[in-house]
């Protein structure tokens, strides 16, 4: 990109419109590019050799989920946590069932029902975790719960 670097314009894009949801599209496959851009907001990363029934997917999932990570994506971003610190966040009791049922396709109001708990709660209990965690999304509290051994396929 001649005037803007891919982080730059990510940034840019955050300030100007902080709702929209941004997919980058890159050649380059580098962790530290990805897991750069994932952390400056983008929704997805897509290397630009996929196939066309693969980006219409990932459209699709970013306008109907928030979010669209390819198993490339994910096994960079799971490698990456992997190598992170091993320093686990203390966790209570409530917060470890919440981040378990997290980790299934139940919605937050399910959740909610289930831990019979308000759905204003759950969003306090995942609001928390995001911050106690460093996470931005439920992706991240799954790959969290799968890197510290809470969810287990």
């Amino acid at each position: 990109m001649p005037i803007m670097n891919g982080l730059e314009t990510m940034h840019n894009l955050n300030q100007a419109y902080p709702n929209i949801v941004v997919l980058a599209l890159s050649m380059d496959d580098d962790e530290s590019t990805i897991i750069g851009m994932l952390r400056s907001g983008a929704k997805g990363y897509l290397l630009k050799d996929i196939h066309p029934v693969t980006l219409k997917e990932a459209l699709n999932d970013a306008v109907d989920k928030g979010f669209y990570y390819s198993d490339q994506i994910t096994s960079t971003v799971l490698g990456s946590l992997h190598k992170g610190s091993d320093s686990v966040a203390q966790l209570r009791d409530r917060e470890v069932e919440f981040l378990k049922l997290t980790c299934t396709e139940k919605t937050y109001k399910e959740i909610a029902s289930e831990m019979f708990l308000s759905p204003k709660t759950i969003d306090g209990y995942r609001e928390a975790l995001f911050e106690k965690l460093q996470v931005k999304s439920r992706v991240g509290l799954v790959l969290y719960a799968i890197k510290n051994n809470y969810f287990k396929f």
